[in-house]
Order: C-alpha cells, then structure tokens, then sequence
C-alpha cells in the first residue's frame, strides 16, 4: 500500500471521529465508564497484591537450634539454609536477643524466670522468595545438622496463598468480561455510524474499492476512540485515587491494620499499557466486528 493512500485512510479515519460527532461521544463515554470500572478493579487488585505480599514476607519460618551447638556450627546452619532454594534470607536470632523480643510482645511480667536462666534456644528467622515453596523449605530445613525444630504458620500461609490465586482469577475473569462488553458496545455504536454511510459504501463497492480499502478508515476511528477513551480513564482514575487515598491514608482504621496503599505512580504505567491496549484492540476488534456485514456482498 502507497505512502498517499495511507495517509488518505488515516485522515478520513480522523475526519470520521469528528464528523460523526454524536457517535464519537457515545463510544468514548461507554468506553470510559468500562474502563473506569476495570481500572477500579485493577487499582484495588494491586493494592490487596501488595497487602497480600506484605503479610506474605511476614510469615518466615522459625528455625531452632540445638542446644550446645558451637559458633562454627551455628554459622553453617546459617549457610545450608541459605543453600535452599526458595529461601531469600536467614536472619540468625541469638538466646538473648529472643528473649528480648518476648520482653516486647509479652512484658516484663510474662517473662519473670526467663530472665535469671535464660533457656530459649538460638535460632534463624528464614523468609522465603515463595510462599508455595513453604513445605518444600522445611522438608530441607529437618535434614540440616543441629536442627532442633521448626516452627511456621502453616495454616495463615495456605490461606495467603488461596487468597492470592483467587485475586489473580478474580481479575483475569473482571479483564475478560470487560473486553466482551466493550467489544460488542463499540461495535453496535460504531454500527450505526456504518449504516449512515451504507450508500456511500455501496458506491465505493460498485467502483471498484477493496474491503480493506472501505474497512481502514473505520478501523482508524475506533483505535483513536479507544486510546482517547484510554487516556481519559487514566488521568479520571489516577485523580479520583490519590484523592481517595490522601483522605484515608490517615484514617487510624488504616495506621491500626498497618495497610500501605500503593502510590499511584508506581501503577501508572501499568494502567497506562492496559488501558492502550484495550483501546486499540477493543476498538480495532469493534470496527472490524461493525463492517463484516456491509462488506458482504
């Protein structure tokens, strides 16, 4: 295809965007408020990730040591742990500094005894790169030498887990529904815009013009309708967002449960790539869904 033709598709494509100008606004406001809904989604999906993320680095795995184990020994425990693989760190936790984070979370009085003959055992604090890898871990963790026992939250790490799948499915079927429907509302608006023209198209068809010929133009006026549609969700949901969260961040609701939300910044690009290719394709799939019939001759 020639320089000049394409750059005539192009433009009558962009003429049709304002041409057609109640159509236009039609698609653009259906397309917004779908994708207003799906970045809503998005936003809070990211935000639960990274809850779920931060209670999931939480949960390590407590690894006591043997009583009597030698500096030597105590030190190559530390190595063998670090020789697992799903293991991103082993934090080594001498006697006195446990019994110091029990005086923390329990008080003095809960610890009177401990002090005088101070009997907890040594130990290593092992996070993990996965949570899914957590049994796997501690199987290993048994085999190593002067290992006396292991303590993990099995249960709060199976339900983190569950928890994380179930968003990622939640989200995948919220993308897919919206894409549907977006698909079809476009191409219905768009349709109309077709049928206007159905003479024109005909003429067009009866001289000679090739599918693809006829087919471009529309094809243009969708994309540009769902990157502008695109462009909007991202500047309405970035300001609604960080308004939302200045004014809960505070909240003591939010300081009690230690809930962090994301800065919208670090999502932007994200969303921005979504929401551009929802727009092409959404809108490239709709114009093309909108033509087949009129090109069937």
């Amino acid at each position: 295809m020639r320089f000049n033709v394409i750059s005539y598709l192009l433009k009558e494509g962009i003429r049709n965007v304002f041409k057609n100008k109640k159509s236009t606004i039609s698609c653009l406001m259906i397309m917004c408020a779908t994708m207003l809904i799906f970045g809503l989604f998005l936003v809070i999906g990211e935000n639960i990730n990274a809850f779920v993320k931060s209670v999931a680095d939480a949960q390590g795995i407590m690894v006591y040591l043997k009583t009597g184990a030698t500096d030597e020994e105590i030190e190559q425990v530390g190595k063998d742990i670090l020789q697992i693989d799903g293991v991103r760190d082993a934090k080594y936790i001498s006697n006195t500094e446990g019994l110091e984070s029990m005086r923390e979370t329990l008080g003095d009085k809960m610890i009177e005894g401990y002090t005088t003959d101070n009997i907890l055992p040594a130990s290593y604090e092992v996070t993990l790169t996965d949570l899914e890898l957590s049994s796997d871990v501690q199987e290993s963790l048994k085999q190593i030498p002067n290992v006396d026992d292991i303590r993990s939250s099995n249960i709060i790490i199976e339900q983190i887990i569950r928890l994380a799948k179930g968003i990622k499915i939640v989200t995948w079927v919220i993308l897919i529904l919206l894409i549907i429907i977006s698909t079809a509302i476009i191409s219905n608006t768009i349709k109309l815009t077709v049928h206007a023209r159905r003479k024109e198209i005909s003429i067009m068809k009866y001289v000679g013009a090739t599918n693809s010929f006829i087919r471009w133009p529309f094809l243009v006026e969708g994309v540009i309708i769902g990157v502008i549609a695109g462009a909007i969700s991202v500047g309405i949901i970035g300001l609604a967002y960080t308004y939302i969260v200045g004014k809960v961040s505070g909240t003591s609701f939010f300081e009690i449960a230690n809930i962090n939300f994301i800065d919208f910044s670090s999502m932007s690009e994200l969303l921005i790539l979504v929401y551009l290719g929802l727009g092409i394709g959404v809108g490239a799939i709709g114009s093309t869904i909108s033509m087949k019939k009129y090109l069937e001759v």
